[in-house]
């Protein structure tokens, strides 16, 4: 019988990861706090389910990734009903990391924009491996893909960034 986990526990171990790969996929520090704490939420509420079946690192990046992907296709419906009202569409993103000073922010921002063009598994296994340094089997294992579609993606999407920035 495997001992229950503490939730301080896991939030030591996993917190800053988290936090690190929804603020990556949101683009927002109060949303990527909001949205880890309701993480770490479902994370305690779900632990005693954990199969085992791969990592609890694995598991925990998996439940983080398909969080994330919720709370943007959430706002995209939100933004598409304002924006349906308002008449008006505006594609800029406004970024607001801590990491980033003042001169790189324009930069940085052209390229989540062109980040967020990517389809959603292009974007998550190239965040995976550039920002949070997975290897292509640990990518695999969160995405639930082969080695090989992994390769694929990283490289499809090296491509359409390289397109889309050389515009």
């Amino acid at each position: 019988m495997k001992q229950p986990i503490e939730f301080n526990e896991l939030y030591n171990q996993f917190g800053k990861i988290v936090y690190n790969v929804t603020l990556n996929y949101l683009q927002n520090l109060e949303e990527a706090e909001e949205a880890t704490q309701d993480i770490f939420v479902k994370i305690y509420r779900k632990i005693e389910g954990f199969q085992e079946q791969s990592s609890l690192k694995t598991w925990i990046y998996r439940i983080t990734i398909n969080h994330c992907l919720d709370v943007i296709k959430s706002k995209k419906i939100r933004m598409r009903v304002l924006f349906s009202r308002q008449n008006k569409e505006d594609d800029s993103i406004e970024f607001n990391h801590p990491g980033v000073v003042l001169e790189q922010k324009e930069a940085v921002s052209e390229i989540l924009n062109q980040l967020n063009q990517l389809p959603p598994k292009q974007k998550g296994a190239l965040l995976l491996k550039v920002i949070d340094g997975l290897s292509q089997k640990e990518i695999a294992e969160v995405l639930d893909l082969s080695e090989k579609a992994v390769e694929s993606l990283l490289s499809r999407a090296r491509v359409n960034m390289k397109k889309q920035l050389n515009r």
